[in-house]
């Protein structure tokens, strides 16, 4: 037990968790008592890694690649990412300068933040958004300001709030499109107004991309990254974990201007040393490898994502949108008379599946549950109809 002289620090006193780890914990009890869970809590696809990235890291790991590599990552798997976003999206980069490969996506969050951020200092974020973002600004010492999403603007964000804020010195802006949790995209009109705004009061960009390959109905996914006069002032966090179900991998990047890359590969040193060294061969096959795997896995949840939401629009008391990205549904539960939290604990106590509440992304995602549909069609369709039947039967 902790006496008065051995209190812990004030900046970690107050740290938030992510919600979703906490409600898989409580379902894994659930299931080690015998009982039989829905599981749409946990943002992970559940796809195996393909067998070639996993040969792949064998490979290495046989050849004993199993030392400390360069702490930005391996130059050749800086030169891929360089390579693939030239070919994908038309953006040129300095694979040296501009690239680091960090032990998953999260760390970029942290040295991004840590960066460009000052205690005092304003940062824009999403709500309802990832609740790392909150999480980090606070720890930076900085001030979170929330920009609200509405499902009446399909949970885009509205350039005149970003507007509005910078006027008054905002020094960050976080966009998380396509999102977590609400599964919105930002539309080309909305992406060009904010990176005018963005320059014309000098507000930096924090782009977080980890989605943008989950796209739906003939949509694009368009970075901030890639509007005029916005590559020195945008970093961009992506990943490996959800494009090629490597999660449990814990291997991302972040690309920016070199300066800002440079004091982040400097935390990383001090933080990682560097990102894991057979998972940077694994990875480097990821992208030079077979593609259609992805393919049929972004067909595959386009079929979940219209399954999930037609069952959800079907049980008393939910209404919801069609998420245009990645995959999550956030139907709004308002009219059950229960809040986020109460009805997401119900569900999982008494009709035994798994959700998130809203609220727990920020205050903005009130009266709001989030879904993961990266699971199987004949999983979602029993979890629906749990659902369906608790509110009947106990509401």
């Amino acid at each position: 037990m902790l006496t008065e002289r051995m209190e812990l620090a004030k900046r970690v006193l107050d740290v938030s968790t992510e919600s979703a780890f906490e409600v898989l914990a409580q379902a894994k009890q659930l299931e080690r008592q015998g009982k039989s869970v829905i599981h749409f809590e946990i943002g992970e696809p559940d796809w195996d890694t393909p067998d070639h990235i996993k040969e792949a890291a064998i490979k290495a790991l046989r050849e004993g690649f199993t030392h400390y590599t360069p702490s930005a990552g391996i130059p050749e798997l800086r030169q891929a990412i360089a390579e693939k976003l030239l070919q994908e999206r038309d953006v040129h980069l300095d694979y040296e300068n501009q690239i680091l490969i960090t032990p998953g996506a999260k760390p970029n969050l942290l040295y991004a933040i840590f960066s460009l951020a000052n205690p005092g200092d304003r940062v824009l974020i999403p709500d309802p958004s990832f609740p790392s973002y909150w999480a980090l600004t606070k720890l930076a010492g900085a001030v979170a300001v929330p920009l609200t999403l509405t499902q009446e603007r399909d949970f885009s964000i509205d350039p005149e709030q970003v507007r509005k804020e910078a006027k008054t010195g905002a020094k960050l802006l976080i966009l998380s499109f396509p999102s977590n949790p609400c599964g919105s995209v930002l539309s080309e009109r909305d992406v060009k107004d904010i990176a005018e705004i963005a320059q014309k009061y000098n507000l930096w960009v924090l782009s977080d991309e980890i989605y943008q390959k989950f796209v739906y109905e003939g949509q694009h996914h368009r970075s901030i990254f890639n509007q005029a006069g916005m590559t020195d002032r945008t970093v961009v966090v992506d990943s490996f974990s959800k494009t090629y179900a490597m999660t449990g991998w814990r291997l991302g990047f972040a690309l920016g201007p070199s300066a800002l890359i440079e004091k982040m590969t400097r935390l990383q040193i001090h933080l990682a040393s560097c990102p894991n060294s057979f998972v940077q061969k694994a990875a480097l096959q990821a992208l030079m490898g077979p593609q259609d795997f992805f393919k049929d896995m972004l067909h595959e949840y386009d079929l979940r994502r219209k399954a999930i939401v037609d069952g959800l629009n079907s049980i008393k008391g939910f209404h919801c949108s069609m998420p245009k990205g990645a995959f999550y549904a956030f139907p709004n539960t308002l009219s059950t008379g229960l809040s986020s939290k109460e009805l997401s604990e119900r569900l999982l106590n008494e009709a035994l599946v798994a959700t998130l509440d809203g609220a727990s992304f920020g205050t903005g995602g009130d009266g709001f549950l989030r879904l993961s549909y990266a699971t199987k069609l004949a999983k979602i369709k029993e979890g629906l109809q749990r659902m369906k039947e608790f509110m009947q039967e106990k509401l």
